[in-house]
């Protein structure tokens, strides 16, 4: 079994700063494509940011040249970097990876975090 813990959510005035963090953890033997999606209240779940494994990114129009996403492959993990923060920013977010782990050991399964709480307000 594997699991995805993310780290990091907290309060922020507008304009502050968060780094994010989701790390994987278990009997790994590989990952692709990582990524953070979001759900706000009331709203539907999205894509902020994806990065593959060998480090292309994309990123939701409303956060370019804001949020950066990148990631550790020797320690499974992967970041966002959430500068300018907005109140629009405020959600649950959420990590996902593309794993091949034990006894899945021949094509990645999708595997989702449990969710960190940012929340932008003054």
């Amino acid at each position: 079994q594997v699991q995805l813990v993310e780290s990091g959510g907290a309060l922020v005035q507008p304009g502050g700063s968060l780094r994010l963090s989701c790390a994987a953890s278990g009997t790994i033997f590989g990952i692709n494509a990582m990524g953070w999606y979001r759900q706000a209240p009331g709203k539907q779940r999205e894509l902020v940011a994806t990065i593959t494994s060998d480090g292309s990114t994309n990123y939701v129009d409303s956060v370019k040249g804001r949020f950066t996403i990148s990631r550790d492959n020797g320690k499974n993990t992967v970041y966002l970097q959430m500068n300018s923060l907005k109140p629009e920013d405020t959600a649950v977010y959420y990590c996902n990876a593309g794993v091949r782990y034990y006894p899945y050991i021949n094509s990645y399964r999708e595997v989702w975090g449990q969710g960190t709480l940012v929340t932008v307000s003054s």
